[in-house]
């Protein structure tokens, strides 16, 4: 290959290992309702109206509680009292993420049209017994799109996001990690080395449960459903580095599992969207 390096900046602010892991649990869902119905309705939301959505999922309101003021805690919400009620604003900074996960999720369409054939490589070592820091860099790098073929090596055919590579390293505190563009000049088949990188097969089972999970055009309670869309889809920017077609397998449900997503978020939204702003709106 050949390469050229580039600098890391100074670290920023760094999400939270819990939700940097995207469990599927009441917090996971919590950051779901807030980048769908919240984010976009002025980004403030009572207590009841939560509570009573996450009724709909089968969250107990003790979970939801707890999911609010964990996440407040971290400082992507705040609590806003009025008398015995509690309205919830988003932060700036929770209005960030927010803001750059929902374009990454809406834009991901499981296989970008075109490639040139350069790659961004990254060289940055952790120590194993550091396990917060390896999980940062694992779980961001990951929604980054990057893969890792070997130990301290991670590499993207997403070149165009070498900022956003850069800031990860700066909140691991990795000031010594190297970021070269490279292009593959002989050696192994690329085949192998996107192997090695990531678990392409796993990733297909995924798809094809989406696929299955959502095939019916029916929502018997479009904001229960849309929800539960949304947060099946956006793990996908997580686990899919997003590969050119000529390095993914014949049989490779991405573009098609994307088709489905916006199908349906188009058929459902409307009605979600209506069902959430009566929730918040007899809520205040």
């Amino acid at each position: 290959m050949t390469v050229a390096a580039a600098q890391v900046p100074e670290p920023g602010p760094a999400l939270s290992r819990r939700h940097a892991a995207g469990a599927a649990s009441a917090r996971g869902l919590l950051f779901t309702v807030l980048g769908e119905f919240v984010l976009p309705t002025g980004g403030t939301a009572w207590t009841s109206a939560f509570i009573e959505a996450f009724a709909r999922l089968g969250v107990e309101e003790k979970a939801i509680r707890q999911a609010l003021a964990r996440t407040a805690a971290d400082g992507w919400i705040t609590p806003e009292r009025h008398g015995r009620r509690t309205r919830w604003l988003l932060t700036p900074d929770g209005h960030r993420l927010l803001t750059e996960g929902t374009e990454r999720i809406y834009a991901f369409a499981g296989s970008p049209p075109e490639w040139d054939g350069t790659w961004l490589l990254v060289l940055a070592r952790v120590p194993e017994t550091d396990r917060a820091t390896r999980h940062l860099l694992r779980t961001r790098l990951s929604w980054a799109g990057l893969g890792t073929p070997a130990p301290g090596v991670w590499i993207t055919t997403h070149v165009e996001r070498q900022a956003e590579v850069e800031q990860v390293l700066g909140q691991a505190g990795l000031a010594g990690g190297q970021i070269f563009t490279a292009r593959h000049q002989g050696g192994g088949e690329l085949s192998a080395l996107v192997t090695q990188a990531w678990d392409l097969a796993a990733i297909e089972e995924r798809y094809e449960e989406f696929l299955a999970e959502f095939a019916a055009t029916s929502a018997a309670d479009p904001l229960a459903r849309l929800t539960e869309l949304v947060h099946a889809w956006r793990r996908f920017p997580a686990i899919d580095p997003g590969l050119p077609a000529r390095l993914l397998p014949a049989r490779w449900n991405g573009a098609r599992a994307a088709r489905l997503f916006a199908a349906r978020h188009a058929g459902w939204s409307p009605d979600a969207m209506t069902q959430w702003t009566r929730l918040n709106q007899a809520a205040g």
